[in-house]
Order: C-alpha cells, then structure tokens, then sequence
C-alpha cells in the first residue's frame, strides 16, 4: 500500500518533476506483485492460483490496451490527412472566439462520448482545441477540462459510454435503455462546472493564419473508416457479446489496408507528401499513457489480491448504507480510477435497488473527473497535450467540479426517486 502511495506521489508532481508517470506506476506494480507472489506462496497458496490471478488482471488491461491503441492511430492518421488542421482553420475563419469553442467542443463531447465512447471522444476533441489553440496554454487547460467532464457525463448515461457501464451491463444489474434514466443528472454533472469555467475562457479570437489548408488524400475516407470501426464494435458487442476490442482491431486492419492504397497512389502520382505508413501512426500512439494503465491497473489488482478493496468497499456498505457508500464510490474513482473501483463494487456485489445501481454507475462513470487521474480520458489527454494540460491545472477547478459532482447526485435522487426502494438515506 506504501508503494502505491509513493508511485501516485509522483504522478501527481510530474508537472514539477518531469519524470513520465508511467515509470513509477510500472515499477510499483512489479514491487506488490512481487510481494503477492511472496505473500500467496508462505501461506499455502499455489504458483497456479498467483498466476491465473495476474493474468485475469493482465487480461482486462491487454483489452484495453489494444482499444486505446487502434483509437490513438486513428487519431493519429487523422492528424496526419490535416483533418483536424482543416477542421482548426475552418473554426478560425467561423469567427469563433475561445468561448464559443470552448462551448462547442464541450456539447460535442457531451452527446458523442455515449456512442464513440469518453475516451475516444475525448481524444478526438483535445486533437481539434490543440489545433485551435496553438500553443495558448491557458485555453488548452480549461478546454480539456471541460472535454474530460462533458465525455466522462456523456458516457455515464450510455452502455457503450464508458469501461465501467460496460462492466455494469455485462453484468445484468441494469438493463440497456435504464442507463437513460441518468441522462439528466450526467447533463447537470456537466453543464454546472462549465457554466462556471466559461467565465475564465478569454474573451479572444485565435490567432488568424492565412494559410491554406487542404484536406491530403483519403481524409474523408478515414473518418467514415473511423466511424464504421465504432459501428462494428457496438454492434458486435452488442448483438455477439464480443470483447470491444474486436471490433476495433479489426478497424485497424481494414485502415491499414486502405493505407497501402493511399501509398501505392502516393508513389504512383510522385506526391512523397501524401505517402503514408501505418506503423508510423502506430509509433506515434501515446506510449507513457498506456504503460500508465498497465501500472495502474496491475497496482490495483495486486492491492486488490491482498483484500483492500473488498474491505474497504465492504465496510462502507454495511457501515454507512448504499448511498453515502456510492457517492464515495465516485471519490474514489478520481483517485483510484474508476475501471477497478466499479470490478471491485461488481465483485462484492452488494444487494442494492435498481436506483442505487444507478447511483453507483453515475458516481463511478463522472467522479473520476474530479481529478485529472481519475478516468481513462484525462489521463490521455494529460498525454496528448503535451505539458498544457496537467494535473494542478485540473486541480485549480475541483471546487466547480465538485459542486457538479454532489449536483448530479441530488437531481439522480429526486427525478429517479421511484426507482429505489423507499427514501434515500439523504433525502
């Protein structure tokens, strides 16, 4: 428990340190692991028991993994046809100062994080402030908090929006059109701390580029390709129950042979600007934040195998009651991450109406946005941004946050009141 302590000691000041937060997550993984192997073995367990339960974590990292990679290389192409730079100047020549994009990219995040998932909305959307922005730190912070907030929202009230209603479900506790019941409270999770980030936007226009910018061969063609990938994935994992990751890496092979046609055509029209290479899409990924999660959830894991979560989760529940149990379910999220803190609630699997399982499923899927480290989109984005986004910048703007956090909670237990058995312990 120390060294996880110590490892998220330095994420949280990698701001000041410099030193990537996928190294010492990694290294503490190794360390408690370790310390399972040795622990397991001196009381009788056996090597097969230590290594089904690794791999089991391993697992659900390695799904993933392979999600977020196929997600980064489409981005990643996407960059590379100037989509997102057609897309930058096409905002400029709009006439649209930083509020009205800061207000667009977080409505958009919002209503496009259920279908695409929060991740990869969130991916998309940082892409097109960074092209706006350039280099304005100041806007790119607040407008990747407002991306993280809006698809961490968005995604809670979507099966699809998020790892954790995934798990949920999965699972059967809610069925596919209950999650729709939470779209009011995921809708005042957000717009309540961007109403009151948007009085910091700067009341400015971009900078003004004359420059032209054409869309390169194929960019329309990887956008419908990027769409159809997410299509298939939903509809495979919906209809076939199979992993996400399906659907998404048979994405990356379908774009990847769409891309040796836009090379062969590249050569054939002697345009070396437009030749274009999969793999180096691939190499582009963000390396640090993907060796992230395998930190983090492999930490998580081995913690888990010494028992934290099931007795913490556990005393809460039967100590403090469901409600006051789920909201604390989303504080954890934001520091935890919310994927291991929604296995663990699945896991103990506590007897609970169909409101507090909403509850549990709102908290988890929008308390990691308290913290820039809570969900699977800010640290992403934390990644993607290059230093302009980071976790004392988000930290500047818990309080509002916050405020949206407890919001959301509240509205949940008055418009879905008829959904728990008896009142609410807070009301």
């Amino acid at each position: 428990l120390v060294t996880f302590v110590i490892a998220y000691f330095f994420v949280m000041t990698e701001e000041f340190s410099h030193l990537r937060k996928s190294k010492p997550v990694v290294v503490a993984s190794g360390i408690i692991w370790m310390a399972v192997a040795i622990t397991a073995t001196s009381v009788g367990e056996s090597y097969d028991s230590i290594n089904y339960t690794f791999r089991h974590v391993f697992l659900e990292f390695a799904e993933l993994f392979m999600f977020l990679l196929v997600a980064m290389t489409f981005i990643n192409t996407m960059t590379e046809r100037n989509v997102f730079e057609y897309l930058r100047v096409w905002l400029v020549a709009k006439g649209f100062d930083f509020r009205k994009i800061f207000i667009i990219t977080g409505i958009l995040s919002f209503f496009i994080s259920p279908i695409a998932d929060n991740l990869t909305t969130a991916l998309l959307m940082c892409a097109v402030i960074m092209a706006v922005a350039r280099g304005n730190k100041g806007f790119i912070c607040l407008g990747c908090i407002n991306i993280v907030v809006a698809a961490n929202a968005g995604g809670a009230f979507s099966p699809f929006g998020d790892i954790t209603t995934l798990m949920v479900w999965q699972k059967g506790v809610i069925p596919f059109f209950g999650f729709f019941s939470i779209f009011v409270p995921s809708a005042v999770n957000y717009i309540v701390p961007a109403v009151i980030m948007y009085f910091a936007v700067p009341k400015q226009n971009p900078e003004k580029n004359t420059d032209v910018v054409q869309l390169k061969p194929g960019a329309i063609n990887t956008i419908l390709l990027f769409l159809a990938t997410i299509t298939f994935t939903v509809i495979s994992h919906q209809k076939y129950h199979l992993p996400t990751t399906f659907g998404m890496m048979t994405g990356l092979g379908v774009l990847s042979l769409y891309g040796f046609f836009l090379k062969k055509a590249a050569l054939t029209n002697d345009t070396k600007s437009d030749k274009f290479d999969i793999f180096t899409q691939v190499g582009k990924a963000e390396w640090d934040t993907l060796l992230f999660f395998y930190g983090v959830l492999m930490c998580v894991g081995g913690l888990a195998s010494f028992g934290y979560l099931a007795y913490t989760l556990e005393a809460t529940y039967i100590d403090l009651g469901p409600t006051v149990a789920n909201i604390l379910v989303g504080i954890f999220s934001a520091i935890v991450d919310n994927i291991p803190v929604m296995y663990a609630v699945l896991t103990m699997f506590p007897e609970m109406d169909q409101g507090q399982w909403l509850l549990a499923t709102l908290t988890a899927g929008v308390g990691g946005s308290m913290l820039s480290i809570g969900s699977a989109a800010g640290v992403a984005l934390m990644g993607q941004s290059k230093g302009n986004y980071t976790f004392f910048g988000h930290l500047k703007w818990l309080p509002a946050i916050a405020l949206g956090y407890a919001a959301s909670i509240y509205i949940h237990l008055i418009y879905n009141s008829d959904k728990f058995d008896g009142i609410p312990l807070l009301l």
